[in-house]
């Protein structure tokens, strides 16, 4: 089946690259729909997925929340602010082959990793009062 490029497709991916901050779909649903009131919710999460199978964005799965989407594709590492949720770059030298070096005991074929470390954001620091 040949996937043809889309209308929806180009505003969601334009929406994703112009955010810069790792959106959730709904956010970037938000953002699209401001340009475009007539799309859907569906379409938007539709072509974020192939996006991400296409490799023109990369999602990131949370463990505690929804997934979020990343413009950058190249290999980084992330950090989710354990109080409002958003997620940042971290600013370190990525680790190639990580997954090649665990000693694996139970016959894993790994295909990768995706490594999100957790912390207090900045902003949520300044509105706590802790430094």
């Amino acid at each position: 089946m040949i996937k043809r490029n889309t209308i929806q497709c180009a505003e969601v991916l334009k929406a994703v690259q112009a955010m810069k901050n790792h959106p959730t779909a709904d956010e970037v649903y938000e953002e699209v729909a401001r340009e475009n009131p007539s799309i859907s919710k569906g379409t938007v999460y539709r072509n974020l997925n192939r996006l991400d199978e296409t490799g023109q964005i990369h999602r990131l799965s949370m463990p505690e929340g929804p997934d979020h989407f990343d413009h950058c594709c190249t290999e980084h590492y992330h950090v989710r602010c354990t109080s409002c949720g958003r997620v940042f770059d971290v600013d370190m030298d990525f680790i190639p082959d990580l997954d090649k070096k665990i000693r694996d005991k139970q016959g894993f074929d790994f295909t990768g990793c995706d490594i999100v470390f957790r912390g207090i954001c900045p902003g949520c620091k300044n509105k706590s009062g802790k430094n």
